[in-house]
């Protein structure tokens, strides 16, 4: 396996393209960047169009809870980085997207806080606490607090590495931001591939967050946390690979924006 995505990194600028959001600032070790706001929105347009059809095919959603054009789409799209891996025609085959918080957060501001665990009365306090905690670790490490969401692979690529590719490309680019603590919500597909790089349960005095039904996606979700600055050790040299080559990788924005001096985390 890790022959078979070394193979797949060493050509991934080829395949992954990233897209900005509208206030990012860009560190200057990208070399690729270009300011086309139509190309940004129809590749947009693209992968909501795409994950529409994973989430409609997975039964995670019904027609009603798309657009009329068949589009899957959420208020984290207009605010967040998007990695799309590319087909051999150049189509978009699987995305993701990475969402910073700059400023002073709390649950509130998350999208986490629309599960059913916010809900539950048995539940809403341990889980306001245990982001707290985590908002808190990241302010006292000089890091931002960051939300990953919108994981779809498409039915060709899912029993490729592409999943795995998606994720540690995830790795890669919270690296080249500067790093950061953060969570998603994870289907038990994805979070067995996130638990995989270091990822872990979140969870408060020990006790991990439980997995609940999310009824709005029809599936099963379990909290996780990340550190970009700690994935684990079978996959730290594959990250750190990645995040050279995402110099090169093609970054579209919609929006002149700011060049930012680099900011790496160890």
């Amino acid at each position: 396996m890790l022959k078979l995505l070394e193979r797949n990194i060493a050509s991934i600028e080829r395949r992954l393209i990233l897209l900005a959001p509208p206030d990012a600032a860009i560190p200057d070790v990208f070399t690729n960047i270009a300011t086309d706001p139509s190309r940004h929105l129809h590749l947009v347009r693209e992968m909501q169009k795409i994950r529409g059809e994973i989430y409609l095919h997975q039964g995670s959603v019904k027609h009603d809870q798309l657009s009329s054009e068949g589009l899957h789409q959420t208020p984290e799209d207009e605010k967040s980085w998007h990695l799309l891996l590319t087909d051999s025609s150049g189509q978009v085959s699987s995305c993701a997207w990475y969402l910073e918080h700059r400023d002073a957060i709390s649950l509130q501001q998350l999208r986490v806080r629309h599960c059913p665990l916010a809900q539950a009365a048995k539940w809403r306090e341990k889980l306001t606490s245990a982001v707290s905690q985590e908002i808190a670790r990241a302010r006292r490490d000089g890091i931002r607090y960051a939300e990953v969401g919108g994981w779809a692979v498409s039915k060709a690529r899912r029993c490729t590495s592409e999943g795995l590719v998606l994720a540690l490309a995830a790795y890669g680019l919270c690296r080249m931001l500067g790093g950061a603590l953060g969570i998603t919500n994870a289907n038990l597909h994805s979070s067995s591939i996130l638990r995989r790089l270091g990822g872990s349960y979140l969870e408060v005095d020990g006790t991990p967050m439980p997995s609940y039904f999310d009824p709005k996606y029809n599936t099963r979700i379990e909290l996780l946390r990340f550190d970009s600055r700690c994935p684990s050790t079978k996959y730290a040299g594959l990250i750190e690979t990645l995040r050279l080559k995402l110099a090169d990788v093609p970054v579209i924005t919609p929006l002149n924006v700011l060049i930012a001096e680099p900011s790496f985390a160890s």
